[in-house]
């Protein structure tokens, strides 16, 4: 284990005699799981005894900024080295040769007692929590390392991702309930059965529809439960009306990632960032893996609809790329702010040249550029633009024509056609550590912060 951390005054300065920069890199990895796991530990310890001497983050000057950052890299390269020989044996050791399946967070917490120095551990999470995001170590870029590891691995990532695909905890409970009554009303989302649908609306509003680490785990149980369901045969995405006072009382599909709570530093990446790709947005594009053996197989795929009043910014946009209809209101904006927040959007990059072409996602998500539904290029997203005063109207049209029997086993083709599990897969891997590495790249939090301040909502 990690030996405990020196207790840290906070605003402490820098010392005076100049410490190590950073621990001296251990040999190249033997191919020995236990030799190479203790060297890990032991240099990974040596670093974290190095961080410690140095001030807090939010403390530290050019210099000790830049010994914090050479640690960071020596203990990282080892990390990734070690990878690179283990992943497969570790996932294997972790998950009991696949016979278990625990989710994100689990993987990452039991990887931390079992390999130390790995990931980071409950300690050292709970010291970065309640920091800004400009003042943690980047402890993200660390579980971004091991799970692009495993999702590099064909056998460990496409076990992890099959796990994903499962009902996330808690949604089990719910169904009888739902079955009974029609509705559940979750805490930032409603799911209400009409008829054959199944209807999710977004109720985070003080925050025009953002997407938090509450909506994100709100949306999966909302979606499980609308596949889990056998009456409902199609579901309904569209944003509730906001508090928000600059549309207050109006619809709004989604207004992306809550940057109010990514400069907190309140949005996981375990949970949010990763967690929302491989769970209730890819559960949308896929289906929902059950434990049934029967020979039509374990997979319940169903279509979606996207109801976009008002916005679909980021996120927002996002979901417009996995559902099977897109019906707007005329005027409603469509963009990915990618450019100007600096973080990847989601699996955007993936999905989007398929609808636009490469040159139109190019100018979507490297320079800005807006749709707004009802020119030209819009109707590369949206299936059908309608006055906002009748998108209610012509969802219940898109609802009678995509619930025909035949609608979810083409649709479950065409996704696989579109979007095969080793493109899904290989993508990311690679986002995995790229997303991690953003949300601590300078140039992004400074983004954040000027946002934040100049719209007063964070969104």
């Amino acid at each position: 284990m990690t030996p405990p951390r020196p207790a840290r005054p906070a605003g402490r300065a820098a010392p005076s005699a100049p410490a190590p920069s950073a621990p001296a890199p251990s040999a190249a990895p033997s191919g020995d799981l236990a030799a190479d796991a203790a060297a890990l530990a032991a240099l990974c310890a040596d670093g974290e005894r190095l961080l410690a001497a140095l001030p807090a983050p939010a403390d530290r000057d050019g210099a000790a900024s830049r010994h914090a950052a050479r640690i960071h890299e020596t203990c990282r390269d080892a990390r990734h080295a070690f990878l690179d020989h283990h992943t497969e044996t570790v996932y294997d050791l972790l998950t009991s040769r696949r016979t278990r399946r625990p989710r994100l967070a689990e993987l990452a917490r039991t990887a931390a007692v079992r390999f130390p120095g790995l990931v980071p551990d409950r300690a050292l999470l709970a010291e970065e929590a309640g920091r800004l995001q400009a003042h943690k170590e980047g402890r993200e870029i660390d579980q971004g390392i091991f799970f692009g590891a495993v999702l590099r691995s064909p056998r460990a990532g496409t076990h992890l991702i099959e796990t994903m695909l499962r009902p996330a905890p808690g949604s089990a409970a719910l169904l009888d309930g739902f079955r009974r009554t029609g509705t559940v009303d979750l805490p930032t989302v409603r799911l209400e059965r009409r008829g054959p649908a199944a209807h999710l609306t977004f109720h985070n509003g003080h925050c025009l529809n953002a997407e938090d680490n509450r909506l994100i785990a709100d949306l999966e149980t909302a979606v499980d439960l609308a596949l889990l369901d056998d009456t409902v045969r199609v579901g309904v995405l569209r944003g509730g009306p906001v508090t928000h006072s600059r549309h207050a009382g109006r619809r709004v599909f989604s207004a992306g990632i809550n940057l109010k709570d990514l400069h907190a530093g309140a949005i996981s990446y375990v949970d949010f960032l990763l967690g929302r790709e491989l769970g209730y947005v890819h559960k949308i594009a896929r289906g929902l893996l059950t434990d049934s053996p029967g020979w039509r197989g374990p997979l319940v795929s169903k279509p979606w609809i996207a109801a976009v009043d008002a916005f679909a910014i980021g996120g927002g946009m996002q979901l417009l790329l996995v559902v099977d209809r897109v019906i707007a209101a005329e005027g409603a904006l469509l963009g990915l702010p990618a450019a100007d927040e600096g973080i990847v959007p989601g699996l955007a990059n993936l999905r989007l040249p398929r609808l636009t072409g490469a040159r139109t996602a190019r100018q979507i998500v490297l320079s800005g550029r807006r749709l707004t539904a009802g020119e030209p290029d819009a109707a590369l997203v949206c299936d059908e633009t309608v006055p906002p005063e009748e998108v209610g109207a012509a969802v219940e049209r898109a609802v009678g024509e995509l619930a025909a029997p035949a609608v979810a086993a083409n649709r479950r083709m065409l996704a696989l056609a579109q979007e095969p599990l080793e493109a899904f897969r290989a993508h990311l891997a690679e986002f995995a550590v790229v997303q991690a590495a953003r949300i601590h790249s300078p140039d992004v939090l400074a983004k954040v912060e000027r946002r934040r301040s100049r719209t007063g909502s964070g969104t």
